[in-house]
């Protein structure tokens, strides 16, 4: 079992940043990639950003150049680097890893841009 524990989230400005961070724990030499997702009111989860232990990643069109997914597996911590937020961005954001045979998720954090 994998245990994941996302902080980082709160109220921010339209234009402004936040820095989101994941923390794994328990089997964690079973995780593979580890990525980011959100859901937004009324909407279905989406991806955000994945990225692989070996550091390779991907993000969604809408988030490409405005988001950065980093990891470092020292600390067993995903990052999400988010800058030039808009509203549109306001979600709550849950953190994901995928093991050997299973799909982990964390509790999720709320991200609110609002003026």
């Amino acid at each position: 079992q994998v245990q994941l524990v996302e902080s980082g989230g709160g109220l921010v400005q339209p234009g402004g940043s936040l820095r989101l961070s994941c923390v794994a724990s328990g089997s964690i030499f079973s995780i593979s990639a580890m990525g980011w997702y959100r859901q937004a009111p009324g909407k279905q989860r989406e991806l955000v950003a994945t990225i692989s232990r070996g550091g390779s990643t991907n993000y969604a069109d809408s988030v490409k150049g405005r988001f950065t997914i980093s990891r470092d597996n020292t600390l067993n911590t995903v990052y999400l680097q988010m800058i030039s937020l808009n509203p549109e961005d306001t979600a709550v954001y849950y953190c994901n890893a995928v093991g050997w045979s299973d799909v982990y998720w964390g509790q999720g954090t709320q991200v609110t841009v609002s003026s």
